[in-house]
């Protein structure tokens, strides 16, 4: 198919290119960037008044498949990623059972492949079953194709296995990503330990919880020289952590969430289990350094930590309801609402943070960009179309959020996968 899309504002990273012009696609690549083009085309998309970006890439879904599908699947979870502008997603994998073997990489893949119509990559565990007692086998689930390894949900405590498995990691030429929680020091704390958690007299989760094993992943990462992508981060003192680390030329790369960086402990409605995520939501001191992190790229990446649970799990109240929320669906909308449209983040910033940094930390050469030759994953946003975000038309399985009802701008309009319109708004 040749595909003309027209009159967008064009913005890619890679090419430092943002203003008004086309771009022209012939199976499945990007030919031709420029105003006015003359070109036979099958079908021509207007996209005035948008923003053309490179494919959205998440670093960080959980799609629940195997064993969980209850809560999602594959193609739901796809399906939703695509309705949220996303052509690539990255799954987790503590699945049941975990995804710590390549032939389950491969059920992964295979699944993908039939059932979703954009991009989907199964990372790998760092240990045997989640169990944290031995690696996994990362060189054989490198050769099945996962982009990174991660024991998302957990940390591995025993530091020493972590490191074998860091450096198994960095012989397969694969990033480490770090889910940093000090098990040791959560004590069944259900939310930020603060006024509110004493004042509704809930166990508290303290900054701590997280900075301890992020300056402990950082200072093992450096040693062993591998690269280590920091998930979720919802603490000052990551911020401060990562920007130092950088400033060291460590290889160290880092994700904020839009739930931390739009809600505080301040806003959460008491018995309102939509509000329970891990890490929970912070301070507003907190989410000051998470917006000014992103805006100085200490923090180059925005990735969902998309976790759907049913809605009978998120009933059990905050002490007993899992924690998480999904993200797919409302990534867009809240990155405009609340960092573009103030004025933190550039749009160019917003392209960079969502495609063309995550493209590079799992090595997809050619995705992220608009340049000519890439791959034609590209989304379209019109960033002044309000809407109010109703849960009820998610395609996820998933309908816990704490947004329902928020008033938003910035809506998906297309999104094009392998140059073939995957979603329409």
């Amino acid at each position: 198919m040749k595909l003309l899309i027209k009159q967008g504002r064009v913005i890619d990273p890679d090419t430092k290119l943002d203003e008004i012009c086309d771009l022209y696609i012939e199976y499945g690549k990007i030919t031709k960037v420029g105003k006015d083009l003359k070109v036979e085309a099958t079908r021509e998309i207007d996209a005035s008044g948008c923003y053309v970006m490179p494919g959205l890439i998440d670093l960080h879904v959980h799609l629940r498949d195997p064993g969980l599908t209850h809560k999602e699947d594959i193609e739901t979870g796809a399906k939703a990623a695509a309705k949220g502008g996303f052509t690539t997603i990255v799954a987790m994998p503590n699945t049941k059972p975990p995804i710590d073997s390549p032939d389950r990489v491969s059920y992964v893949h295979v699944k993908a492949h039939q059932y979703a119509p954009i991009h989907v990559l199964q990372t790998g565990c760092v240990t045997k079953g989640m169990k944290g007692e031995e690696p996994a086998d990362i060189e054989g689930m490198a050769k099945a194709g996962i982009p990174a390894i991660t024991e998302d949900g957990k940390t591995v405590m025993n530091t020493r296995v972590y490191k074998e498995a860091m450096e198994m990691a960095k012989k397969s030429n694969i990033p480490v990503f770090a889910h940093c929680e000090d098990s040791n020091l959560v004590q069944g704390g259900c939310m930020n330990e603060d006024e509110k958690s004493k004042a509704w007299g809930l166990p508290g989760i303290t900054n701590a919880v997280e900075d301890v094993i992020v300056a402990r992943d950082i200072l093992l990462a450096e040693e062993v020289g591998v690269p280590i992508h920091l998930c979720h981060c919802s603490t000052k003192n990551c911020y401060n952590m990562v920007k130092a680390a950088k400033e060291a030329g460590i290889q160290v790369t880092a994700e904020v969430c839009p739930h931390h960086f739009t809600l505080t402990s301040d806003d959460m409605v008491e018995g309102d289990s939509n509000y329970k995520m891990n890490p929970p939501l912070r301070t507003r001191e907190d989410l000051e350094y998470l917006r000014k992190g992103l805006k100085e790229d200490v923090f180059e990446i925005i990735s969902t930590d998309h976790a759907p649970h049913s809605k009978e799990e998120k009933q059990g109240g905050m002490m007993d309801a899992p924690f998480g929320i999904v993200g797919l669906e409302t990534c867009v909308a809240l990155t405009i609402t609340e960092l573009v449209k103030p004025g933190i983040i550039t749009p160019m910033q917003m392209a960079a943070k969502m495609s063309y940094h995550p493209a590079k930390v799992i090595h997809q050469d050619n995705k992220g960009s608009l340049a000519v030759g890439k791959d034609a994953d590209i989304t379209i946003i019109d960033p002044d179309a309000e809407y109010v975000i109703d849960p009820s038309t998610f395609l996820s399985k998933g309908k816990n959020t704490p947004f329902g009802g928020m008033k938003v701008s910035g809506k998906v309009t297309y999104t094009l996968c392998g140059g073939n319109v995957v979603y329409k708004a």
